[in-house]
């Protein structure tokens, strides 16, 4: 469960950078480019990938996953511009519901009955957790279609990574090594492509943010594989502690550092959230 504790604190700080991204008038395609290029190098100085065993490897899995990470931070924010916060908020936390179906019915994991009953309360403190009471009151037409993107493609990228960390042929370090690769390629045409057609201009400082980046979520996404592996027999307890982990130290950090207000029904959605990881983590051993 460590892993799985310093993989939220690194989700969250990641959220916090976005957060501050939009506030400062960032831009988020860059930022996004020249963090993967900073996890790249990160990985190879550190862990240093062997890449000559790499005839055998899942490349659908490395490939899907190279093409999936940077295209979901662009579909957020189109989603956000679009649908509103809120919404999009509620897609992201929604798609827990896809890993934890994987867990049965891919990985055939046996869920106890304990485990069920944490599963419930967590996704109880998803719903109260949402802020219903913020965010436009409509959303623009045709929007439904970035939500449902947010929500399948957030739930299958979790599948991928838990299938990456399960395949022993090659360390998981230099899988998310290529992984990184790819995604860096993908991001790069698309900044390309973007300042080609004049739509964005290319700025230094970008290069020093999206490194910055780079390290927190080189660490969040290190830490979630290393508790795939560590709890390799229960996908459902990663997927579930990860999600239901973020939620409260994220409403934490927004109601004392971006002094954010909490409804009655957010404070239960907490107060079930912890309830649900005590019981999820309970029942993991």
């Amino acid at each position: 469960m460590l892993y799985i504790l310093i993989s939220i604190c690194f989700s969250v700080t990641v959220s916090i950078l976005l957060k501050l991204a939009k506030r400062y008038h960032i831009d988020v395609l860059q930022a996004i480019t020249w963090n993967y290029f900073a996890a790249i190098l990160l990985t190879w100085f550190i862990y240093k990938p062997q890449l000559q065993n790499l005839q055998t490897v899942p490349f659908y899995n490395y490939l899907s996953l190279g093409i999936l990470l940077p295209l979901l931070f662009v579909i957020l924010a189109t989603s956000v511009r679009l649908s509103g916060i809120v919404r999009t908020d509620i897609a992201q936390r929604l798609s827990l519901f896809i890993p934890i179906l994987a867990a049965y019915f891919i990985f055939g994991e046996a869920l106890s009955t304990l485990k069920i009953i944490g599963i419930a309360i967590g996704f109880a403190a998803i719903i109260c957790s949402i802020p219903w009471q913020k965010g436009r009151a409509s959303a623009a037409r045709g929007s439904w279609f970035y939500l449902l993107i947010v929500f399948v493609g957030m739930g299958i990228i979790d599948v991928l990574f838990k299938q990456l960390s399960a395949f022993k042929a090659v360390p998981y370090t230099t899988s998310l090594f290529v992984v990184f690769v790819l995604a860096f390629i993908c991001s790069f045409i698309a900044l390309i492509i973007k300042i080609a057609r004049k739509k964005t201009r290319f700025s230094w400082p970008h290069i020093l943010i999206g490194w910055v980046l780079g390290i927190v979520n080189f660490g969040n996404i290190l830490f979630y594989l290393k508790a795939h592996r560590a709890l390799a027999n229960q996908p459902s307890t990663v997927f579930s502690a990860m999600n239901i982990g973020v939620i409260v130290l994220g409403t934490f950090v927004g109601l004392f550092v971006f002094k954010e207000k909490l409804s009655t029904l957010n404070r239960i959605g907490i107060f079930l959230a912890l309830t649900a990881i005590i019981i999820i983590t309970y029942s993991s051993y």
